[in-house]
């Protein structure tokens, strides 16, 4: 409803940030008729609620106060999830409220505490109306199917028959409000009902009736438990939505940190390419031809996508060599191979500062171990040498020997194929340089002209999945 319940009535209340088109003041026709109807429909029920239905009890007054107070407290701990909605625990205090009180209390409860979440929240003219109606027109509905039932079946309570009623009044309750919220969602978001049953309706149909069931049983305690048994389950339940919130903002704050780990990570790569734009060029090229290896090997999607960040930035511990080392020409000494050597594990320890880029740590770290043992900087062999750091291996191999940038001259496809061929077994993994072979073949894969471009391509799309997806990193074993 557009805002404060845009899903369904279980007081979630959403954001001003959604789909739709809601404003101060709607312009569209359509809306315009909708707005008034909602309006109309919610004066009705507030009219009715009080002239047909006053409060029930001897204590009615004093009970909405009470349920309208948790329904407020519950707001104000409410739950912001990912699709900007705010969760709380405000539809308990309605269901009790219309259980208890009858439809006037219930009226009054929504209505009071959407106005006030409203205001809180300042949200536009045209959504705070549209909820308000809300508020008013469900718990009226449900009321009424209460009264009605419980009339006719003589229930009273803390009945079990007084409790199927409120169960039954709460379906009908929840159908009413979901068929109003879809239909102000087809009118200002253009979205089909159909569509909201399948993706709002249902997936939440399972908690809403839990709530439901849990009015139910605090109701039928009320007469033998008094307010005690209501002052318990709302200190449970502010209790747990406090604990919840707070975990939810921990959360938040890891994950600001994670993702200013993953810009400085990454502009690590970017300083380096600066320096070197060999390097850029490189990366994109492993890693495009490590993603393809892994494809045609039968990695999983994420296999692959693991080995193409890896590709990327399985050369980032060259950002300690010194330019002397950087961009020597001919054979290295002693030293400077010695530096060489550092930077698979620094490399490594620099990305495994971000926790869910453990795996990828390793993958890096092995890219250059040797099938024979004799490679760095732990000597690995065979099946000690990890299946995504081979084809790193192969990819570097392959490009370093082909691509004009090399510190080396480049030599054909050809020549570089049978290079690999030469050693296969011992120096690479023999089963990959043969897909990689084969792959060169069948998909053309050409990557020794690529430029700084193809690099921040790359990069930017690697960024942009670290940044939404970082978890999935963390499922290779």
């Amino acid at each position: 409803m557009g805002r404060r319940c845009a899903a369904f009535f279980v007081a979630c209340k959403a954001s001003d940030s959604g789909p739709t088109t809601d404003k101060s003041l709607v312009t569209r026709g359509p809306q315009r008729t909708m707005l008034c109807l909602e309006m109309l429909l919610g004066a009705i029920a507030v009219a009715a609620s009080v002239t047909l239905e006053p409060l029930r009890r001897p204590d009615g007054l004093a009970l909405v106060g009470l349920f309208l107070a948790l329904a407020l407290a519950s707001d104000a701990f409410a739950i912001k999830t990912d699709r900007g909605q705010d969760i709380s625990g405000s539809l308990l205090a309605i269901v009790l409220a219309i259980a208890l009180t009858g439809p006037t209390g219930g009226v009054l409860v929504g209505t009071v505490s959407a106005l006030v979440d409203g205001v809180r929240a300042r949200r536009p003219f045209s959504s705070q109306a549209s909820n308000v109606a809300a508020y008013a027109i469900f718990p009226f509905a449900g009321g009424m199917v209460l009264d009605w039932l419980a009339t006719g079946h003589d229930a009273s309570v803390g009945t079990l028959a007084y409790a199927a009623a409120i169960m039954a009044a709460f379906v009908v309750a929840l159908l009413v409000n979901f068929f109003h919220v879809a239909a102000h969602q087809y009118v200002f978001a253009g979205r089909r009902i159909g569509e909201q049953i399948g993706a709002v309706l249902m997936p939440l149909l399972p908690s809403e009736l839990l709530t439901g069931l849990l009015g139910a049983t605090v109701a039928t305690l009320y007469p033998k438990l008094g307010v005690a048994v209501i002052v318990l389950v709302a200190l449970v339940l502010l209790g747990f939505q406090y604990v919840l919130r707070e975990l939810q903002r921990s959360q938040a704050r890891a994950d600001r940190l994670r993702a200013l780990q993953v810009e400085v990570l990454f502009s690590m790569v970017r300083s380096l390419s600066l320096r070197d734009h060999m390097t850029a060029r490189h990366s994109a090229a492993v890693a495009r031809y490590a993603q393809a290896i892994a494809r045609a090997a039968g990695a999983s999607s994420v296999e692959q996508r693991l080995v193409h960040t890896a590709g990327l930035l399985h050369d980032i511990g060259k950002s300690i060599f010194p330019d002397h080392v950087l961009f020597a020409h001919g054979s290295l000494t002693d030293e400077q191979w010695a530096i060489v050597k550092q930077h698979p594990a620094h490399g490594a320890s620099v990305i495994a500062q971000i926790e869910e880029f453990a795996d990828l740590a390793s993958v890096v770290r092995a890219h250059h171990e040797r099938i024979d043992g004799t490679g760095y900087p732990n000597n690995l062999s065979g099946p000690d040498v990890p299946w995504l750091s081979r084809m790193i291996s192969i990819a570097d191999t392959y490009d370093v020997m082909t691509a004009r940038d090399s510190y080396r001259e480049p030599v054909a496809p050809e020549v570089a194929i049978a290079e690999l061929r030469r050693v296969s077994g011992t120096q690479l993994d023999g089963d990959l340089v043969e897909i990689f072979i084969q792959v060169l073949g069948d998909e053309g894969l050409a990557f020794a002209h690529g430029d700084d471009t193809d690099f921040e391509r790359e990069l930017e799309e690697e960024r942009a999945r670290a940044l939404a997806m970082p978890s999935l990193l963390r499922t290779i074993g």
